[in-house]
């Protein structure tokens, strides 16, 4: 099955055959699913703070952010998604199955080019106009050029372009793209004593260059601006983390010179990207979720909050982690004060009662000697995606996590009821301490459960294939974390899915 040339293509691209067998044999065996046991909701895994714990937190931030503070921010990729119908549109003005923009049954299109003087991109569109004016075009029904302008290199090209460099908000004295905005909320949260901002991009490495040119532009602007300097990391997805796909027999799907088809292998790929970070405080958003300046404060002010309990959790954590470093001196009111913290505060249930000493220790410092996350969760609004779910780990426990409809039986009657009485959604909100108690930095990948990843069913040049998914980074890349969950307020979340939802108000300046 496998050949010398593949071995060499493996070599190449750094990965191992030990990976390319375990993958097939995920292609045959499948994926478990996670067991879940119930929902996080308020009060049952889920903080909802009151107004003076939620200042108290913000405050223990910001005294304490002078440390070593990172922003990570997935970028990779094109938006081309974003775009969907409009290449479909255009493809349908090319072939003429429709003649006009009323004929088409999808409204996005319509809503799009009704709206378009809304949009931050509208100026640089009119310029790309040659002979009329674009409000002209679109009075005159012209809206293959428009697109063509849009969409393809003859223009803006946004339908190749990442998300970060598209312009999502127009200002009284400028325009910002995604990636500016980023660089405006690091300074504004991320900001360290020394007046250094760090953020760090994972972005494709067609992009790379395009980014580093916009950062060049835009840098001393909001260096000036904020009086800060920033430190930007870019970083692309490692093509040893990219996985073999397969045809509908489970074998290695071959490409007409005969190599194997390997395919990015999701998000969770990036917990490679962020286990090279070294600050000991890291933010994760995603790239298109940001919001205009006139809803940053409320933003600004959870990214606060959620950072002030991961310090005065990590500081309890590693209190006790100290104490258990001298287990001859800890009086048995102390070791339950531990239990009941890891139990209670930190949401893990034991797999058994413990009652040996020294196996308490050795499940207390296991537990607690993890990295912590604390993540953001909104109420539930019926966005597509993940969110918080009291589930089985491996070794038996119950613990929070972040679960995907994917890794949930939605055939199992029992399962799927769990899954959908969750009250709240990943936004992907995160606040990271990846340090131990000893100053030392975790190596992340073994706290990954290699047990959660996707299958899905793909097509290449018309041919049918399966595709595989490693972990992904917030769920099943971090299922041995430690996990908190907080609500914050649905205005913190404004992703930018399709083009139109920049039409949305948390992107408008009115």
């Amino acid at each position: 099955m496998i050949s010398e040339k593949d071995l060499q293509q493996f070599k190449k691209a750094g990965i191992l055959v030990s990976q390319v067998e375990q993958q097939i044999e995920r292609f045959k065996e499948g994926f478990p699913y996670l067991e879940l046991k119930k929902a996080a909701t308020i009060d049952n895994g889920i903080f909802k703070l009151r107004e003076a714990q939620a200042n108290a937190y913000r405050t223990t931030y910001e005294k304490n952010s002078g440390q070593n503070i990172l922003k990570f921010v997935p970028a990779s990729g094109a938006a081309s998604r974003m775009f969907k119908s409009l290449f479909k549109f255009d493809k349908e003005l090319l072939t003429g199955e429709v003649k006009s923009i009323e004929a088409i049954k999808d409204t996005s299109a319509q809503i799009f080019f009704r709206n378009l003087p809304k949009f931050a991109f509208y100026e640089n569109l009119n310029l790309c106009m040659s002979d009329e004016s674009l409000a002209q075009k679109v009075a005159s029904g012209r809206y293959s050029e428009i697109l063509k302008a849009f969409l393809f290199s003859e223009g803006l090209n946004y339908g190749t372009l990442p998300k970060g460099l598209l312009l999502f908000h127009k200002y009284k004295e400028e325009i910002r793209t995604a990636f500016e905005e980023h660089l405006v909320e690091g300074a504004l949260y991320a900001r360290e004593n020394s007046g250094r901002v760090q953020l760090h991009f994972t972005v494709s490495p067609e992009h790379m260059e395009l980014f580093r040119e916009h950062f060049q532009q835009v840098k001393e602007k909001y260096e000036r601006r904020f009086k800060v300097k920033y430190d930007i990391q870019f970083s692309i997805q490692k093509p040893s983390t990219d996985t073999i796909a397969v045809d509908m027999e489970n074998n290695p799907f071959r490409l007409g010179n005969g190599s194997i088809l390997f395919r990015p292998g999701g998000h969770g790929a990036l917990l490679e990207n962020l286990n090279e970070c070294r600050s000991e405080i890291i933010f994760i958003k995603n790239i298109d979720n940001v919001v205009h300046d006139k809803l940053k404060e409320t933003t600004v002010l959870y990214k606060k909050i959620l950072a002030g309990i991961l310090l005065e959790y990590r500081e309890k954590i590693f209190r006790y982690l100290r104490m258990l470093d001298s287990p001859e001196s800890i009086e048995l009111n102390q070791l339950k004060e531990i239990q009941d913290f890891v139990q209670d505060n930190l949401f893990v249930i034991p797999d058994k009662e413990y009652k040996d000493k020294s196996e308490i220790l050795t499940y207390l410092k296991r537990k607690l000697n993890r990295p912590i996350r604390v993540c953001g969760v909104v109420k539930n609004e019926g966005e597509p995606g993940g969110g918080p779910v009291w589930a089985k780990n491996p070794d038996g426990t119950i613990s929070l996590q972040i679960a995907e409809s994917a890794q949930v039986d939605m055939n199992n009657t029992q399962q799927a009821a769990i899954f959908s009485s969750g009250t709240h959604f990943n936004p992907v909100d995160l606040v990271c301490g990846i340090y131990n108690y000893k100053g030392e930095k975790f190596d992340l990948i073994p706290f990954r459960d290699p047990g959660t990843g996707f299958i899905s069913n793909k097509s290449f040049n018309g041919k049918n294939l399966k595709a595989l998914e490693l972990p992904g980074l917030w769920n099943g890349a971090m299922s041995d974390w430690n996990t908190l969950f907080v609500e914050v307020p649905l205005e913190t979340f404004n992703p930018v899915k399709t083009i139109n939802d920049l039409l949305r108000p948390p992107h408008q300046s009115d």
